[in-house]
């Protein structure tokens, strides 16, 4: 790319709680179609996070670690502030659901109206990704159910370790 040329920056910003097959497919398409994109988690000390933030970084560090313009960080506050912040003009949503996308809908407009200079940009994930969600994942982690079809390798290693120590 000519450095003339403004580099496309991406922001993937969510809880990631923990992150998904269906989340990594969004990324990776993402990484496809822009020269940065940074995954985010939103550190929200309103909500109670199943895993810490330290640990869903690391996560999906690993899990992206094929991907050379992914960049995993973290933030607190707004995320339309922390794209400003990081040069990024492009929100990643990801889609699965009807629901999913009245939410993200809403949540678009808003960012719209105090970033203009922001755009959002859906993403559909594949179907054989529809169904899950990191509240599903965490679900069954719970009742030591295989979730390798659901989450990457790194993570299913560290809900199996994090299950034995509450033996």
């Amino acid at each position: 790319m000519k450095d003339t040329q403004e580099k496309k920056i991406a922001l993937y910003p969510g809880s990631f709680d923990p992150i998904t097959n269906g989340h990594l497919d969004v990324l990776e398409r993402a990484s496809r179609m822009f020269d940065r994109v940074v995954i985010a988690v939103l550190n929200n000390s309103d909500k109670k996070a199943f895993l810490d933030v330290v640990d869903r970084l690391n996560l999906i560090k690993e899990a992206a670690k094929n991907l050379d313009n992914v960049v995993v960080d973290s933030f607190n506050g707004l995320t339309v502030e922390y794209a400003k912040k990081i040069g990024a003009k492009f929100l990643i949503r990801g889609l699965r659901t009807i629901t999913d996308f009245e939410y993200e809908v809403q949540l678009c407009q808003t960012n719209q109206v105090i970033a203009g200079d922001i755009d959002t940009v859906f993403l559909s994930t594949r179907p054989e990704h529809n169904f899950i969600s990191s509240s599903m994942v965490r679900e069954l982690s719970k009742y030591n159910t295989d979730i390798s079809k659901f989450v990457p390798n790194n993570v299913v290693q560290y809900l199996q370790e994090v299950a034995k120590r509450k033996v």
